[in-house]
């Protein structure tokens, strides 16, 4: 009986992982679907709690217009190496936008290399000025947990992408959207910096693996019982 109930957990198990497997290779596909698609309109207030509630909203290929506010925060991360592309360790510069319909946005305007000079880092961190056209991939807003480091709030670093708090500490203050736009590579800047479209798109999906992990133990344990119940048989005959 107790052979039975293990056995049938681990089976459930494996069956579990390779359903969660399913699920993960759509989410991926929806996503690599979603990233290549004409930009749609940046969801307005009246869909935010659909983008809050939906975890498939993130990555939408999306279009929003506005002015930039002054400031700007910086989000530490590190990108793969490329050749003839920053990377490393380094930050992502977010500012906030005012859009046209009057409702704010924090916007990935890219990334720039930990160790650049101070006066080069103010001039990259200053937002274009005037009416902008932008596109760009949807990224929800981020809750830090307890092993999140602490924002510098001094030096206006965070690891996290807490834009509610990003827009605070820059005193954006308004209706605030709770996802951020990540621009496409288009929006680089001049110089090649802050470089945007880098937003890293990649899921782990090692679902398979463990499905095998799960099944490999069921057969493991089939084999032991049975071993045992043929030495039982053999002792009785």
């Amino acid at each position: 009986m107790a052979a039975a109930i293990g056995l049938a957990i681990l089976v459930n198990l494996g069956l579990w992982q390779m359903q969660r497997l399913a699920w993960k290779e759509a989410l991926i596909e929806r996503v690599t679907a979603d990233v290549a698609r004409p930009a749609v309109p940046a969801p307005g207030p009246q869909d935010w709690p659909q983008v809050t509630a939906d975890p498939l909203t993130d990555y939408r290929h999306v279009a929003v217009s506005g002015r930039y506010l002054p400031g700007a925060a910086y989000y530490y991360t590190s990108l793969p190496v490329k050749s003839g592309a920053p990377s490393g360790p380094g930050y992502m510069i977010y500012s906030p936008l005012v859009t046209e319909e009057g409702w704010l946005v924090m916007i990935n305007r890219g990334f720039v290399p930990q160790g650049l000079a101070a006066d080069l880092m103010a001039a990259l961190e200053t937002p274009p000025l005037g009416e902008q056209q932008l596109t760009g991939l949807l990224r929800r807003r981020e809750e830090p947990n307890w092993t999140t480091p602490a924002v510098d709030a001094g030096k206006r670093i965070w690891f996290a992408r807490d834009t509610d708090h990003m827009a605070r500490i820059l005193g954006a203050t308004g209706s605030l959207a709770p996802y951020s736009i990540d621009l496409d590579a288009a929006f680089t800047g001049a110089d090649g910096l802050p470089r945007a479209g880098e937003t890293v798109v990649k899921f782990k999906n090692d679902h398979l693996g463990y499905a095998l992990t799960w099944f490999g133990l069921a057969a493991t344990l089939a084999g032991v019982f049975i071993a045992y119940a043929v030495q039982i048989f053999r002792r009785k005959a």
